[in-house]
């Protein structure tokens, strides 16, 4: 069955306001909830902060009063679904442990991202980048079995795996050396635009959560291993977000957020086990289907141009939640030892590669590898989740 969100009027804004007694969600049960469920609501407030952000850019450069004034009519009803979306999650978590649950949405949505993509250069750049978040995965679960004594089984199941990625300490790459080539305007395939669009946003997301939360904790090594993968995070946002074509107009931009907000939304819809959280999806998908709508028409109005000229005429199989094992280890197997050089991938350190390392570590262990160390000293190994057997991961070969 398919569907076209431009052939479905939403709730009218006029209807959409809520009021505090609305917007008071209860949150999910954190021992009790489909760790899918977690990733879906962390994805979909990242894709809400995304939105909110990129409404307040677009006003600071629109010349007329009524845009500014449909764009904050919008932006303001999004900023209630972000609100809805984000207080799901429960305050009986600790902040490492939705920081777990933040690297499972990094791992499993950019690896069902990459295996989706049709352009080979940006099914490379996801496959690259989610070696990278795996890594991250096992580096905050030693951390948080040492500070809260407790095994990070507790919040990802057995569905994604927890051992050593690309290490972080080779991820410390020259700025020029995360910025890729982007994709064209005029022959992308839709769905490449809405798959650069959610893996920025998510992205952009944790280095936001990540920058706020890491001087939070007392621990210095917690300090310092946020300070470290935060400093990724921003690598990989340059990353993801030189995907995206910079000659895409204003409300070209404004019409994916909002199509990327409604594919999202249905596809949640339509994965949710949780009846509960499955109504807030449905109920927003309700309201972007208008605020849709409203872009379109400032496209008509402004940029000359019908939405059907950008957008795809239904949405894209369902954006879905799940194990990608066998994926990941085929990447650890074949790509680990990948870092960038330009807007490409090479197999061996190269000089300014080895620049950023020395310069950025001063010659000592870096937190991440700190982190293991000491987790190695308390407990005698170091904390993994492997569910199908042994698997070595090589490191990276140095010239």
């Amino acid at each position: 069955m398919t569907f076209n969100p431009l052939e479905h009027r939403g709730i009218p804004l006029e209807r959409q306001l809520r009021n505090w007694r609305e917007l008071d969600v209860e949150p999910i049960d954190p021992d009790d909830v489909d760790p899918y469920t977690r990733c879906r609501i962390i994805a979909m407030n990242g894709i809400e902060v995304e939105a909110s952000l990129f409404s307040h850019q677009f006003a600071r450069h629109a010349l007329s009063l009524d845009v500014r004034r449909r764009l904050a009519e919008v932006r303001y009803l999004e900023q209630q679904q972000q609100k809805v979306v984000n207080w799901l999650l429960p305050g009986s978590e600790s902040a490492l442990e939705t920081t777990i649950a933040y690297e499972q949405v990094a791992v499993d949505l950019t690896a069902w991202v990459a295996r989706m993509e049709p352009d080979p250069y940006l099914k490379r750049a996801y496959e690259f980048g989610v070696l990278e978040d795996f890594d991250h995965l096992y580096r905050y679960a030693n951390l948080y079995e040492m500070i809260q004594r407790r095994k990070a089984e507790r919040i990802v199941d057995s569905l994604t795996e927890v051992m050593p990625g690309r290490p972080t300490k080779y991820q410390h790459r020259h700025p020029y050396d995360n910025v890729r080539d982007h994709y064209d305007r005029e022959r992308a395939a839709p769905i490449s635009k809405l798959h650069a669009l959610t893996i920025m946003s998510a992205e952009q997301q944790t280095m936001n959560f990540y920058m706020n939360v890491g001087p939070q904790y007392m621990e210095p090594i917690a300090r310092q291993l946020y300070q470290e993968i935060g400093l990724i995070e921003e690598e990989h946002v340059t990353h993801y977000e030189s995907l995206v074509d910079p000659g895409e107009t204003w409300w070209e931009r404004l019409v994916n957020h909002e199509y990327n907000e409604c594919y999202l939304y249905y596809s949640f819809m339509e994965t949710e086990p949780d009846p509960r959280v499955r109504a807030i999806w449905e109920l927003h998908l309700n309201m972007e289907l208008e605020h849709l709508h409203v872009a379109c028409d400032l496209m008509r109005a402004n940029d000359d141009r019908e939405p059907e000229q950008v957008l795809a005429p239904e949405l894209p199989h369902p954006v879905t939640f799940e194990p990608n094992k066998a994926y990941i280890r085929e990447l650890l197997d074949t790509q680990i030892d990948l870092t960038t050089l330009g807007t490409g991938y090479v197999r061996e350190a190269h000089e300014r590669f080895e620049r950023m390392q020395e310069a950025i570590n001063g010659g000592e262990h870096p937190p991440s590898e700190v982190v293991i160390d000491m987790h190695r000293e308390a407990y005698g190994t170091d904390y993994r989740l492997e569910t199908e057997g042994p698997h070595p991961v090589p490191g990276l070969r140095q010239r």
